[in-house]
């Protein structure tokens, strides 16, 4: 028998919270897997967190397509229960602070005892052999110890964070190839295994620039450069005001720099030997920049990044959050899709970035509520009727 998705038949225990476990078990659901999302009696932080009981579209982006199985792991039936479920499940994922399943009894060693086949994944802030191994660690504080807050902003001004959440969604998609790799391992094996992904060890590589020009520099090189490349090694690299915004451009060979050259009728630069290679346009990297600039801004964004695109020099136009949102990475078959929930209201969820050619697309579902599932997942796993539903309702286990 063909599986329609690449995980079917795959059953995940979701205890995370956040973004990088959320996001994590998102991708797997994408391809098919049953997520079966355990939350305490108040629900994961990021359901209520904005003022009001309704919940956050952050929850709904990133929690589609989930069951919500409320369940009170401090008391020992719940723990019984949710060791009865690691006996029908290929992986549990959880990205609580270092040492909390352990002190829950719920550890890999007491999950492989009841199912050797389990893989635990585990999403951390730190790397296990690090200094810092057992502290806290959110996606800010991840930025600001690994260096990207270090590099991110312009020179004159302080460290500043990254406008996205890298290390929480960089975190999650390692721990995705971690588990993908484990489940690949099993079917030669037999075994499950526990699998960590460090946050700080997951975001460094995207410093790559960074780091190569500290390295070819000496450590010379600003830290922070602010919209240019961030080795200082490529130039036009920038953000370019046009007539009515702002644009990207940069130019990655010389073909590009002679092509944009052409574009801003700059034939004398374009012949210019103290401009035909890489290292001799960075050494004069203000006077250039002032160049371009001082082009693109006579000409509206749309027409410059049009111009750019059709002669071939990399360009993009610098969108807010608004237009995004009314643009073509919003709709059904989009990254961002609108879903109806139980109440008919509108909102929305992530698609999957992920495209195989074997495996069909999920529909896309709305979030659950906060234990939606709970009777369903019980009674058809652990085939808990009615009334002991019922009576670990009242006594607050379920």
């Amino acid at each position: 028998m063909t599986a329609t998705h690449a995980l079917d038949g795959i059953v995940v225990l979701d205890l995370s919270q956040v973004y990088n476990g959320p996001y994590c078990t998102l991708l797997m659901s994408q391809l098919g897997a049953e997520i079966v999302k355990i939350e305490p009696f108040g629900g994961e932080p990021v359901r209520w967190r904005v003022v009001g009981e309704q919940q956050t579209a952050a929850f709904e982006l990133l929690n589609g397509g989930k069951q919500s199985l409320r369940l009170n792991l401090k008391d020992p039936r719940g723990k019984e229960l949710f060791l009865r479920l690691v006996e029908q499940a290929d992986v549990v994922v959880e990205n609580f602070a270092p040492g909390t399943l352990q002190r829950l009894g719920l550890g890999y060693d007491e999950l492989a005892a009841v199912n050797e086949r389990v893989i635990l994944a585990s999403g951390r802030g730190y790397g296990a052999r690090t200094p810092q191994a057992e502290q806290r660690a959110m996606d800010l504080t991840i930025q600001a110890v690994s260096g990207v807050m270090s590099a991110t902003g312009h020179p004159d001004q302080p460290p500043t964070k990254a406008g996205a959440a890298v290390a929480d969604f960089f975190g999650g998609t390692h721990l995705f190839g971690a588990i993908m790799a484990a489940l690949y391992q099993r079917t030669a094996t037999g075994r499950g295994q526990h699998v960590e992904v460090a946050m700080q060890d997951a975001v460094i590589p995207s410093l790559t620039s960074n780091i190569a020009g500290f390295l070819d520099s000496g450590g010379t090189l600003p830290e922070r450069t602010g919209n240019r490349h961030g080795g200082l090694a490529v130039c036009p690299y920038n953000v370019y005001p046009a007539a009515d915004g702002w644009v990207a451009i940069l130019c990655m060979t010389d073909g590009h720099w002679q092509t944009l050259c052409r574009l801003m009728d700059r034939q004398d630069l374009a012949d210019d030997p103290t401009c035909a290679t890489p290292p001799a346009r960075v050494a004069q990297m203000d006077k250039l920049d002032d160049i371009v600039a001082g082009w693109a801004g006579g000409i509206g964004r749309d027409d410059l990044v049009a111009r750019l695109q059709q002669a071939g020099v990399p360009c993009a136009p610098v969108l807010s959050l608004a237009e995004v949102m009314s643009g073509p990475l919003v709709g059904t078959d989009a990254m961002i899709r609108p879903v109806a929930g139980e109440n008919g209201e509108i909102g929305y969820v992530f698609g999957s970035p992920l495209h195989l050619t074997g495996s069909a697309p999920v529909p896309s579902t709305a979030a659950p509520a906060l234990g939606e599932h709970t009777d369903d997942v019980l009674a058809a796993k652990l085939g808990l009727t009615a009334d002991e539903l019922r009576r670990l309702r009242d006594e607050n286990v379920v």
